[in-house]
């Protein structure tokens, strides 16, 4: 066990959650910001995570001296042993005290002159509540050997939350968890994924051989709402504006409707309004918001994807929602469709899912677009009550103060990447379980592939470098400079096709 410094007392600590110890810097460097470190107290074992570190020097303390010394002509390293008098002073956050695979809560500070080692990493895997087993293997912990693997059910059944600036990693982790579900022991059992993409950039993954079997793709072409299974409740929750009167008013006209025809359209019950005996006050609203369902496009006398095809065990369905110009219609294909998903897995009719909703403030949005979402409903029922049935969210945000804190606060693990705006990162303070300070601090400076881990998911926070993915690279995220190639090359092929047909 390497010896990396020793405790001292530093104003007033050490306490039982901070205290300072002095590095042993003849060999190097032997610790980082973000390591973990150990050390013997009263209690037991005491595992902590180095917060900050500071270099400090006696000789440079004063600033009346040093600059005395310089207008002389005298440096203080040509007078002095400064060198010798430099050292490094290292923040510490105490975690938990490790005993025989048990932890218990710190209630009492190491003593100034306990030595400092560093951590022993067979220990780190339970201290952290890996799951070594058949966990999801997100990536490395930074400065440790060790691969991060995650208990499946503490990841995800109380929900997951990644939150990122655009550009940051958020679709990479997401499809690093995806293959990890995909790759999983059918003996282990896997769930469904469900997965909503608004730029299409998860295509990859039916372009894979490896995964191109258990992919399902769904898009403006093959998604469709059959009209006559909706309910006057269904059609109102994708009008917010629809009042109890006009409901109740749709009532009798969709049976009357469904007695006639077993299979109708939007434009037949638009039809079956004109004619009714319904009030014009109440009717003319109501023909209004039908026809504006109707413009989408989406309605139809059949159901495309069906459930059951859609919710399989072991596969990933894809909604690729990147043809769809107007949100309303990206909102009311999410709406719909998870509303069926969540009504068949309470009844037991599908097996356990995952929800992944990519630009979840979109769907799901905080302040004054709240009342145009149509989705945002459904999103906030899942996450209060999904846990229950096995119905599992993860909301990909780059916006994070701007989605539904309902929501969000349901999230019991959250996975943050770089993010660089203040507001964002004071909202991830509030409402991420667990933070620190120090980590909170950490969020603007990580590099791409970097990950904070808070919540459920670990025992206590942690820093990951994410791994590398498998599935293929998507043209849907190819850089400005493969962009420009590609359309350059395009171009030269039309040009030359011209001139040969002419």
């Amino acid at each position: 066990m390497q010896e990396i410094g020793t405790v001292i007392s530093l104003n007033e600590n050490p306490s039982s959650s901070e205290f300072w110890f002095v590095i042993n810097s003849e060999d190097g460097m032997p610790i980082r910001r973000g390591q973990f470190v150990q050390l013997q107290t009263e209690e037991g074992l005491l595992i902590s995570r180095v917060a900050e570190i500071i270099k400090t020097n006696r000789y440079f303390n004063r600033a009346e001296s040093v600059r005395e010394y310089e207008r002389s002509g005298k440096p203080l390293l040509d007078v002095f042993p400064v060198d010798r008098w430099e050292y490094l002073v290292a923040q510490t956050i105490p975690l938990g005290i490790y005993d025989d695979g048990e932890q218990k809560r710190v209630s009492f500070p190491p003593s100034p002159g306990e030595k400092v080692y560093k951590v022993d990493e067979k220990i780190l895997p339970k201290f952290f509540g890996f799951d070594e087993n058949s966990g999801i293997d997100i990536g490395q912990v930074e400065f440790h050997d060790i691969e991060a693997k995650l208990n499946i059910t503490k990841l995800f059944q109380k929900h997951l939350a990644i939150l990122a600036m655009s550009g940051a990693g958020k679709s990479y982790l997401a499809s690093v968890l995806i293959e990890e579900i995909l790759d999983r022991s059918d003996s282990l059992g896997k769930p469904c994924i469900i997965l909503i993409d608004p730029h299409g950039e998860y295509l990859r993954f039916a372009k894979d051989e490896k995964y191109i079997s258990s992919t399902k793709v769904y898009n403006q072409k093959n998604i469709s709402i059959a009209a006559h299974h909706l309910s006057p409740y269904q059609i109102g929750e994708l009008v917010p504006q629809m009042t109890a009167v006009q409901r109740r008013e749709l009532v009798p006209v969709i049976q009357k409707l469904r007695e006639k025809q077993r299979s109708y359209d939007l434009e037949d019950l638009i039809e079956a309004v004109e004619k009714s005996e319904i009030k014009p006050n109440t009717k003319y609203p109501l023909l209004s918001w039908l026809s504006d369902l109707n413009s989408t496009g989406l309605f139809s006398n059949s159901d495309s994807p069906d459930i059951g095809e859609l919710a399989k065990s072991g596969q990933i369905s894809i909604f690729d929602l990147s043809d769809f110009v107007h949100l309303k219609a990206r909102q009311i294909i999410l709406t719909y469709f998870g509303r069926k998903l969540f009504e068949a897995r309470r009844m037991n009719r599908i097996p356990p899912y995952i929800f992944f909703v990519e630009e979840a403030h979109q769907f799901a949005p905080e302040g004054e677009e709240e009342n145009k979402a149509l989705s945002k409903y459904l999103i906030e029922q899942v996450a209060r009550e999904g846990r229950k049935f096995y119905a599992s969210l993860v909301l990909i945000s780059q916006r994070p103060i701007r989605l539904s804190t309902t929501a969000l606060s349901q999230c019991n693990t959250h996975i943050i990447l770089r993010v660089a705006n203040p507001y964002d990162i004071k909202h991830i303070g509030e409402s991420a379980e667990g933070i620190t300070s120090d980590f909170l601090e950490m969020i603007p400076g990580l590099k791409v592939g970097e990950a904070l881990i808070v919540g459920e998911a670990v025992n206590y926070p942690l820093l990951v470098k994410i791994k590398n993915r498998k599935s293929k690279y998507s043209e849907k995220t190819a850089s400005l400079e493969n962009a420009l190639q590609d359309f350059k090359e395009k171009k030269k092929l039309e040009s030359k096709d011209l001139d040969t047909f002419l």
